[in-house]
């Protein structure tokens, strides 16, 4: 295992969302239920903050958002401790470019990692997701485009993702009901 995260990812209706979660339970292993608010910064890299269930984490992903193959760094501290991680971001410089509000539902299937969330404003999404090394993402990447049509689901496009991203980046606080 090494330090590059290979994910696929496709947007899928409400009914394949409730669809998929009963069969991944009976496959596969649930691994829970989260609750996530990720707020990401307007930085150099891809730079972001999350409290969810359990506790608060800093992470970034190198490389550009929705690739399938980037390094990831993560620290993890106190899931209290998320308000003190966004004031030391804020005091830096960096501003709130965008804040997320997610319900995953995590799977172990086939030996994936499988999410199926829930964004509010944002729709639904299935991704598996494997770490790799250098050597063998492109390996990696290959067998889950196989299990994502085991799993019958076609894989959304980059540019679909990317353009409804950028929709969202740009309309959030009104998508979530957020006033400033």
């Amino acid at each position: 295992m090494g330090n590059i995260e290979v994910e696929i990812r496709s947007f899928i209706t409400k009914e394949k969302y409730l669809e998929l979660i009963e069969r991944l339970k009976k496959e596969g292993e649930f691994l829970g239920e989260d609750y996530q608010e990720t707020h990401y910064f307007d930085a150099k890299e891809d730079l972001r903050i999350q409290r969810n269930n359990f506790f608060s984490k800093i992470w970034m992903k190198k490389g550009k958002i929705h690739d399938s193959q980037r390094e990831e760094i993560e620290i993890k501290f106190a899931r209290d401790d998320f308000e003190k991680l966004e004031r030391i971001f804020l005091a830096l410089g960096f501003s709130v470019s965008v804040k997320w509000f997610r319900t995953r539902r995590a799977f172990k299937w086939q030996g994936i990692d499988v999410a199926a969330d829930f964004t509010k404003g944002y729709g639904y999404i299935i991704e598996l997701e494997k770490m790799s090394d250098e050597g063998n993402k492109k390996k990696t990447l290959e067998m889950l485009k196989q299990k994502m049509k085991v799993l019958g689901i076609p894989l959304t496009p980059k540019d679909e993702f990317d353009g409804k991203y950028q929709y969202y980046r740009k309309n959030w606080r009104k998508l979530v009901g957020e006033t400033l």
